[in-house]
């Protein structure tokens, strides 16, 4: 992998942006939030900056958990995987990954959806699979009860997290469930496919009993790469044995070399190799020409929200050129990359786009044109065999 190649970006799209007050500082973006356009546009403008992908969150409540109830923030969303799908056919390069919450859908269903997308999108699917504990969202889907602390403790969490491990493991094996040339489509001899090159993958787990084979053929990526969001120990551990690319929340550089070299031991002790893993930093950006300007813009969006902003990540409030110090500080700590969220989509992202990117390109340390066609590609990751294959 070639220097210019060597750091990963990509940005997470949520809403009119990360800052709860970003639909009230630019209007034109609150029209807009349900209109398929505006999240093609936000994803051009990501593909024109050449980042790896972007990420669209989802949730099955009206509001983010920390929201609650009020009616002074965004309420309601799209359906990711649908917004992925869409903007799919009209971007050619970046990766797409949607948010899928695990613990309300099956891994069946979301395995086929995920493997459509890619064919769609010609191999830029990916996956984000996150756990959830609010209330709200196992009311709304019915299936289990809703959760009565307000909080899990450890031992729920690690039951959270192994729900998400297997939902992460039918989904693979179900990816691999056909073979790569599975499919004959001969019509003189009237055989579309070959039989013993379909798999069933008969995973029991405590939440699924799933037989296979996948209704949808291998994705063209063999695998999508799955996406796990980690804060603590027993996450990064899911993150390292179970998904292809660990996003962390690190509070500095050296916090960032702790939590790279914590993932990566967990990989190896799982039998994979360092690398199979990448690890990406994530940070809420508030950039403008200058830190001042950062930090008033900052200033006014806390007050049209009503409160200070926090964030369960580093949240980074300066110039393009600083974060991109900052950013060649941390890879030099460990981490392969970067997701950053836009505090406002119609103002940070270009932000990214059009001043952070060439300051690193300007650097020798991110590219000038995209190098591979297919998400695992940009990740620098190989395209796995099936594991049925040799079967």
């Amino acid at each position: 992998m070639s220097a210019e190649q060597s750091i990963h970006l990509a940005v997470a799209l949520d809403g009119a942006g990360w800052h709860p007050g970003a639909w009230r500082s630019t209007p034109t973006l609150a029209g807009g939030l349900f209109d398929p356009g505006y999240w093609t546009d936000l994803a051009q403008e990501a593909e024109r900056g050449m980042l790896d992908l972007v990420t669209f969150e989802d949730r099955f409540a009206p509001t983010d958990p920390a929201d609650g109830d009020r009616d002074d923030v965004v309420v309601g969303a799209l359906d990711a995987a649908l917004v992925a799908s869409r903007v799919a056919t009209r971007t050619e390069r970046i990766g797409l990954v949607p948010t899928v919450l695990a613990q309300h859908t099956e891994p069946f269903h979301v395995s086929t959806s995920i493997a459509t997308l890619d064919f769609v999108s010609n191999g830029r699917a990916g996956v984000r699979l996150r756990g959830s504990w609010d209330p709200r969202e196992y009311e709304n889907v019915g299936r289990r009860p809703a959760p009565s602390a307000e909080r899990p403790t450890g031992e729920q969490v690690r039951s959270l997290f192994g729900e998400v491990a297997d939902h992460i493991e039918v989904s693979r094996r179900l990816w691999d469930s056909w073979e790569d040339d599975a499919e004959i489509r001969d019509v003189e001899t009237g055989r579309f496919i070959d039989r013993d090159r379909l798999h069933y993958i008969d995973f029991e787990g405590p939440e699924y009993s799933v037989r296979g084979p996948s209704i949808t053929p291998r994705p063209p990526q063999g695998q999508p790469p799955v996406v796990v969001l980690a804060h603590q120990d027993d996450g990064y551990r899911l993150a390292a044995r179970s998904a292809d690319v660990a996003l962390v929340t690190p509070s500095d550089a050296a916090d960032a070399r702790r939590i790279a070299g914590v993932v990566r031991g967990e990989a190896t002790a799982a039998g994979r190799a360092e690398r199979e893993v990448r690890v990406l930093a994530d940070l809420v950006v508030v950039l403008d020409a200058s830190t001042s300007a950062a930090e008033d813009r900052l200033g006014r969006l806390n007050r049209l929200a009503g409160r200070e902003f926090t964030s369960d990540a580093t949240v980074f409030v300066g110039t393009a050129d600083n974060l991109a110090e900052l950013i060649l500080d941390w890879t030099e700590h460990g981490v392969d990359g970067f997701r950053l969220r836009p505090a406002v989509h119609g103002h940070d992202l270009q932000q990214v786009t059009r001043t952070l990117v060439p300051a690193l390109q300007d650097a020798g340390a991110f590219r000038r044109d995209y190098r591979s066609t297919t998400l695992r590609g940009h990740l620098g990751l190989d395209r796995p065999t099936s594991r049925y294959a040799a079967a």
